[in-house]
């Protein structure tokens, strides 16, 4: 297992370790913006897709970076006992969930069910009770919450990892398989469509007493019958920060819930609508996999049969004597 580079390769290995600090510095302050609990545990926490999507893409040896910037997010928001603390868990979270992925045999494709089902119970579920568990003990530990505090803090917590790695690791996948496309206006002009409804429907549940936001699993359907994750990661982004931005607010079907309810609710509706998501597209996947396959295989042997065609068109039999008078 290889845990640092050598040292021929430094210069590439470094610039891919900034450019996660960056992408995990970016994502942390965008986080941030719906911060429930001592204004550093939010809802919804993308650096988590981002240091798992990095160690996915790069390896092992990307957890320097990680830690890196780890630190340097928790340092601005508090002491640096707390924040090495914080680092220790944001780190072995994603560190554990990619461990046990590659354990799993996951492949970044998420084009079999059992892909979508490892990121979901294992890079998300599993992986991120670790960085959770770790986080919420250090606030504890350092006085920042208290014990009735701490299941409040480690709910947000977790519910935050969580989304982070259901939302930005399929999205990620989602923008690699958008370079290779080449979508057709009447593509675009459906896709323009779906990402708008389901935006509106969504922006509509999150703001009326009524709890409508499931209404928005047809949109996730729609996208994944006909782009499948191009279209699903997206549509669930949507919906996923929609409604954290709800649950954070309070407002709509959230409105009048205790902190901790307000999270159960938020990952039962997010985890159930991305992981719909996930496993309906990857069984489409599958399926137009197989249809691939055995169009490949007709036509390998409509070829073959064509080749042989002049052969068995000819009378190859020896001619039969006369009869004898």
């Amino acid at each position: 297992m290889q845990l640092l580079p050598s040292l021929r390769p430094w210069g590439p290995y470094a610039a891919r370790l900034l450019l996660v600090v960056a992408c995990y510095y970016l994502g942390a302050r965008l986080g941030l913006l719906q911060a429930l609990v001592n204004d550093q545990v939010t809802p919804l926490w993308p650096p988590t897709g981002v240091a798992l999507l990095a160690l996915l893409l790069g390896g092992l040896r990307m957890w320097p970076g990680i830690a890196v910037a780890a630190f340097a997010v928790d340092a601005s928001l508090g002491d640096l006992g707390t924040a090495a603390l914080i680092c220790v868990g944001n780190t072995l979270g994603p560190v554990v969930g990619f461990l046990l992925l590659r354990r799993a045999g996951f492949r970044l494709e998420v084009d079999r069910t059992r892909d979508a089902l490892s990121l979901v119970l294992l890079g998300a579920f599993a992986g991120m009770l670790v960085s959770a568990t770790v986080g919420s003990g250090a606030l504890l530990v350092t006085g920042v919450v208290d014990g009735a505090g701490f299941w409040s803090t480690w709910s947000v917590w977790w519910t935050g990892d969580v989304l982070g790695v259901l939302v930005f690791v399929p999205l990620a996948q989602a923008a690699r398989l958008l370079r290779r496309c080449r979508p057709t206006p009447r593509r675009w002009a459906e896709a323009v469509a779906l990402l708008s409804s389901t935006a509106a429907v969504m922006a509509m549940a999150t703001v009326v007493d009524i709890r409508l936001m499931y209404l928005v699993f047809p949109f996730l359907i729609w996208a994944a019958f006909r782009f499948q994750h191009v279209g699903t990661a997206p549509c669930a982004l949507i919906a996923a920060v929609l409604a954290a931005r709800a649950a954070t607010w309070a407002t709509g079907p959230f409105e009048g819930l205790e902190l901790v309810v307000r999270m159960v609710t938020l990952q039962a509706f997010n985890g159930t609508a991305v992981t719909t998501a996930l496993l309906l597209s990857a069984v489409i996947a599958e399926r137009n996999a197989a249809r691939s396959a055995i169009e490949r295989t007709v036509a390998q042997l409509s070829e073959v049969v064509s080749q042989y065609r002049p052969l068995l068109s000819r009378n190859v039999l020896p001619p039969r004597p006369p009869e004898a008078r």
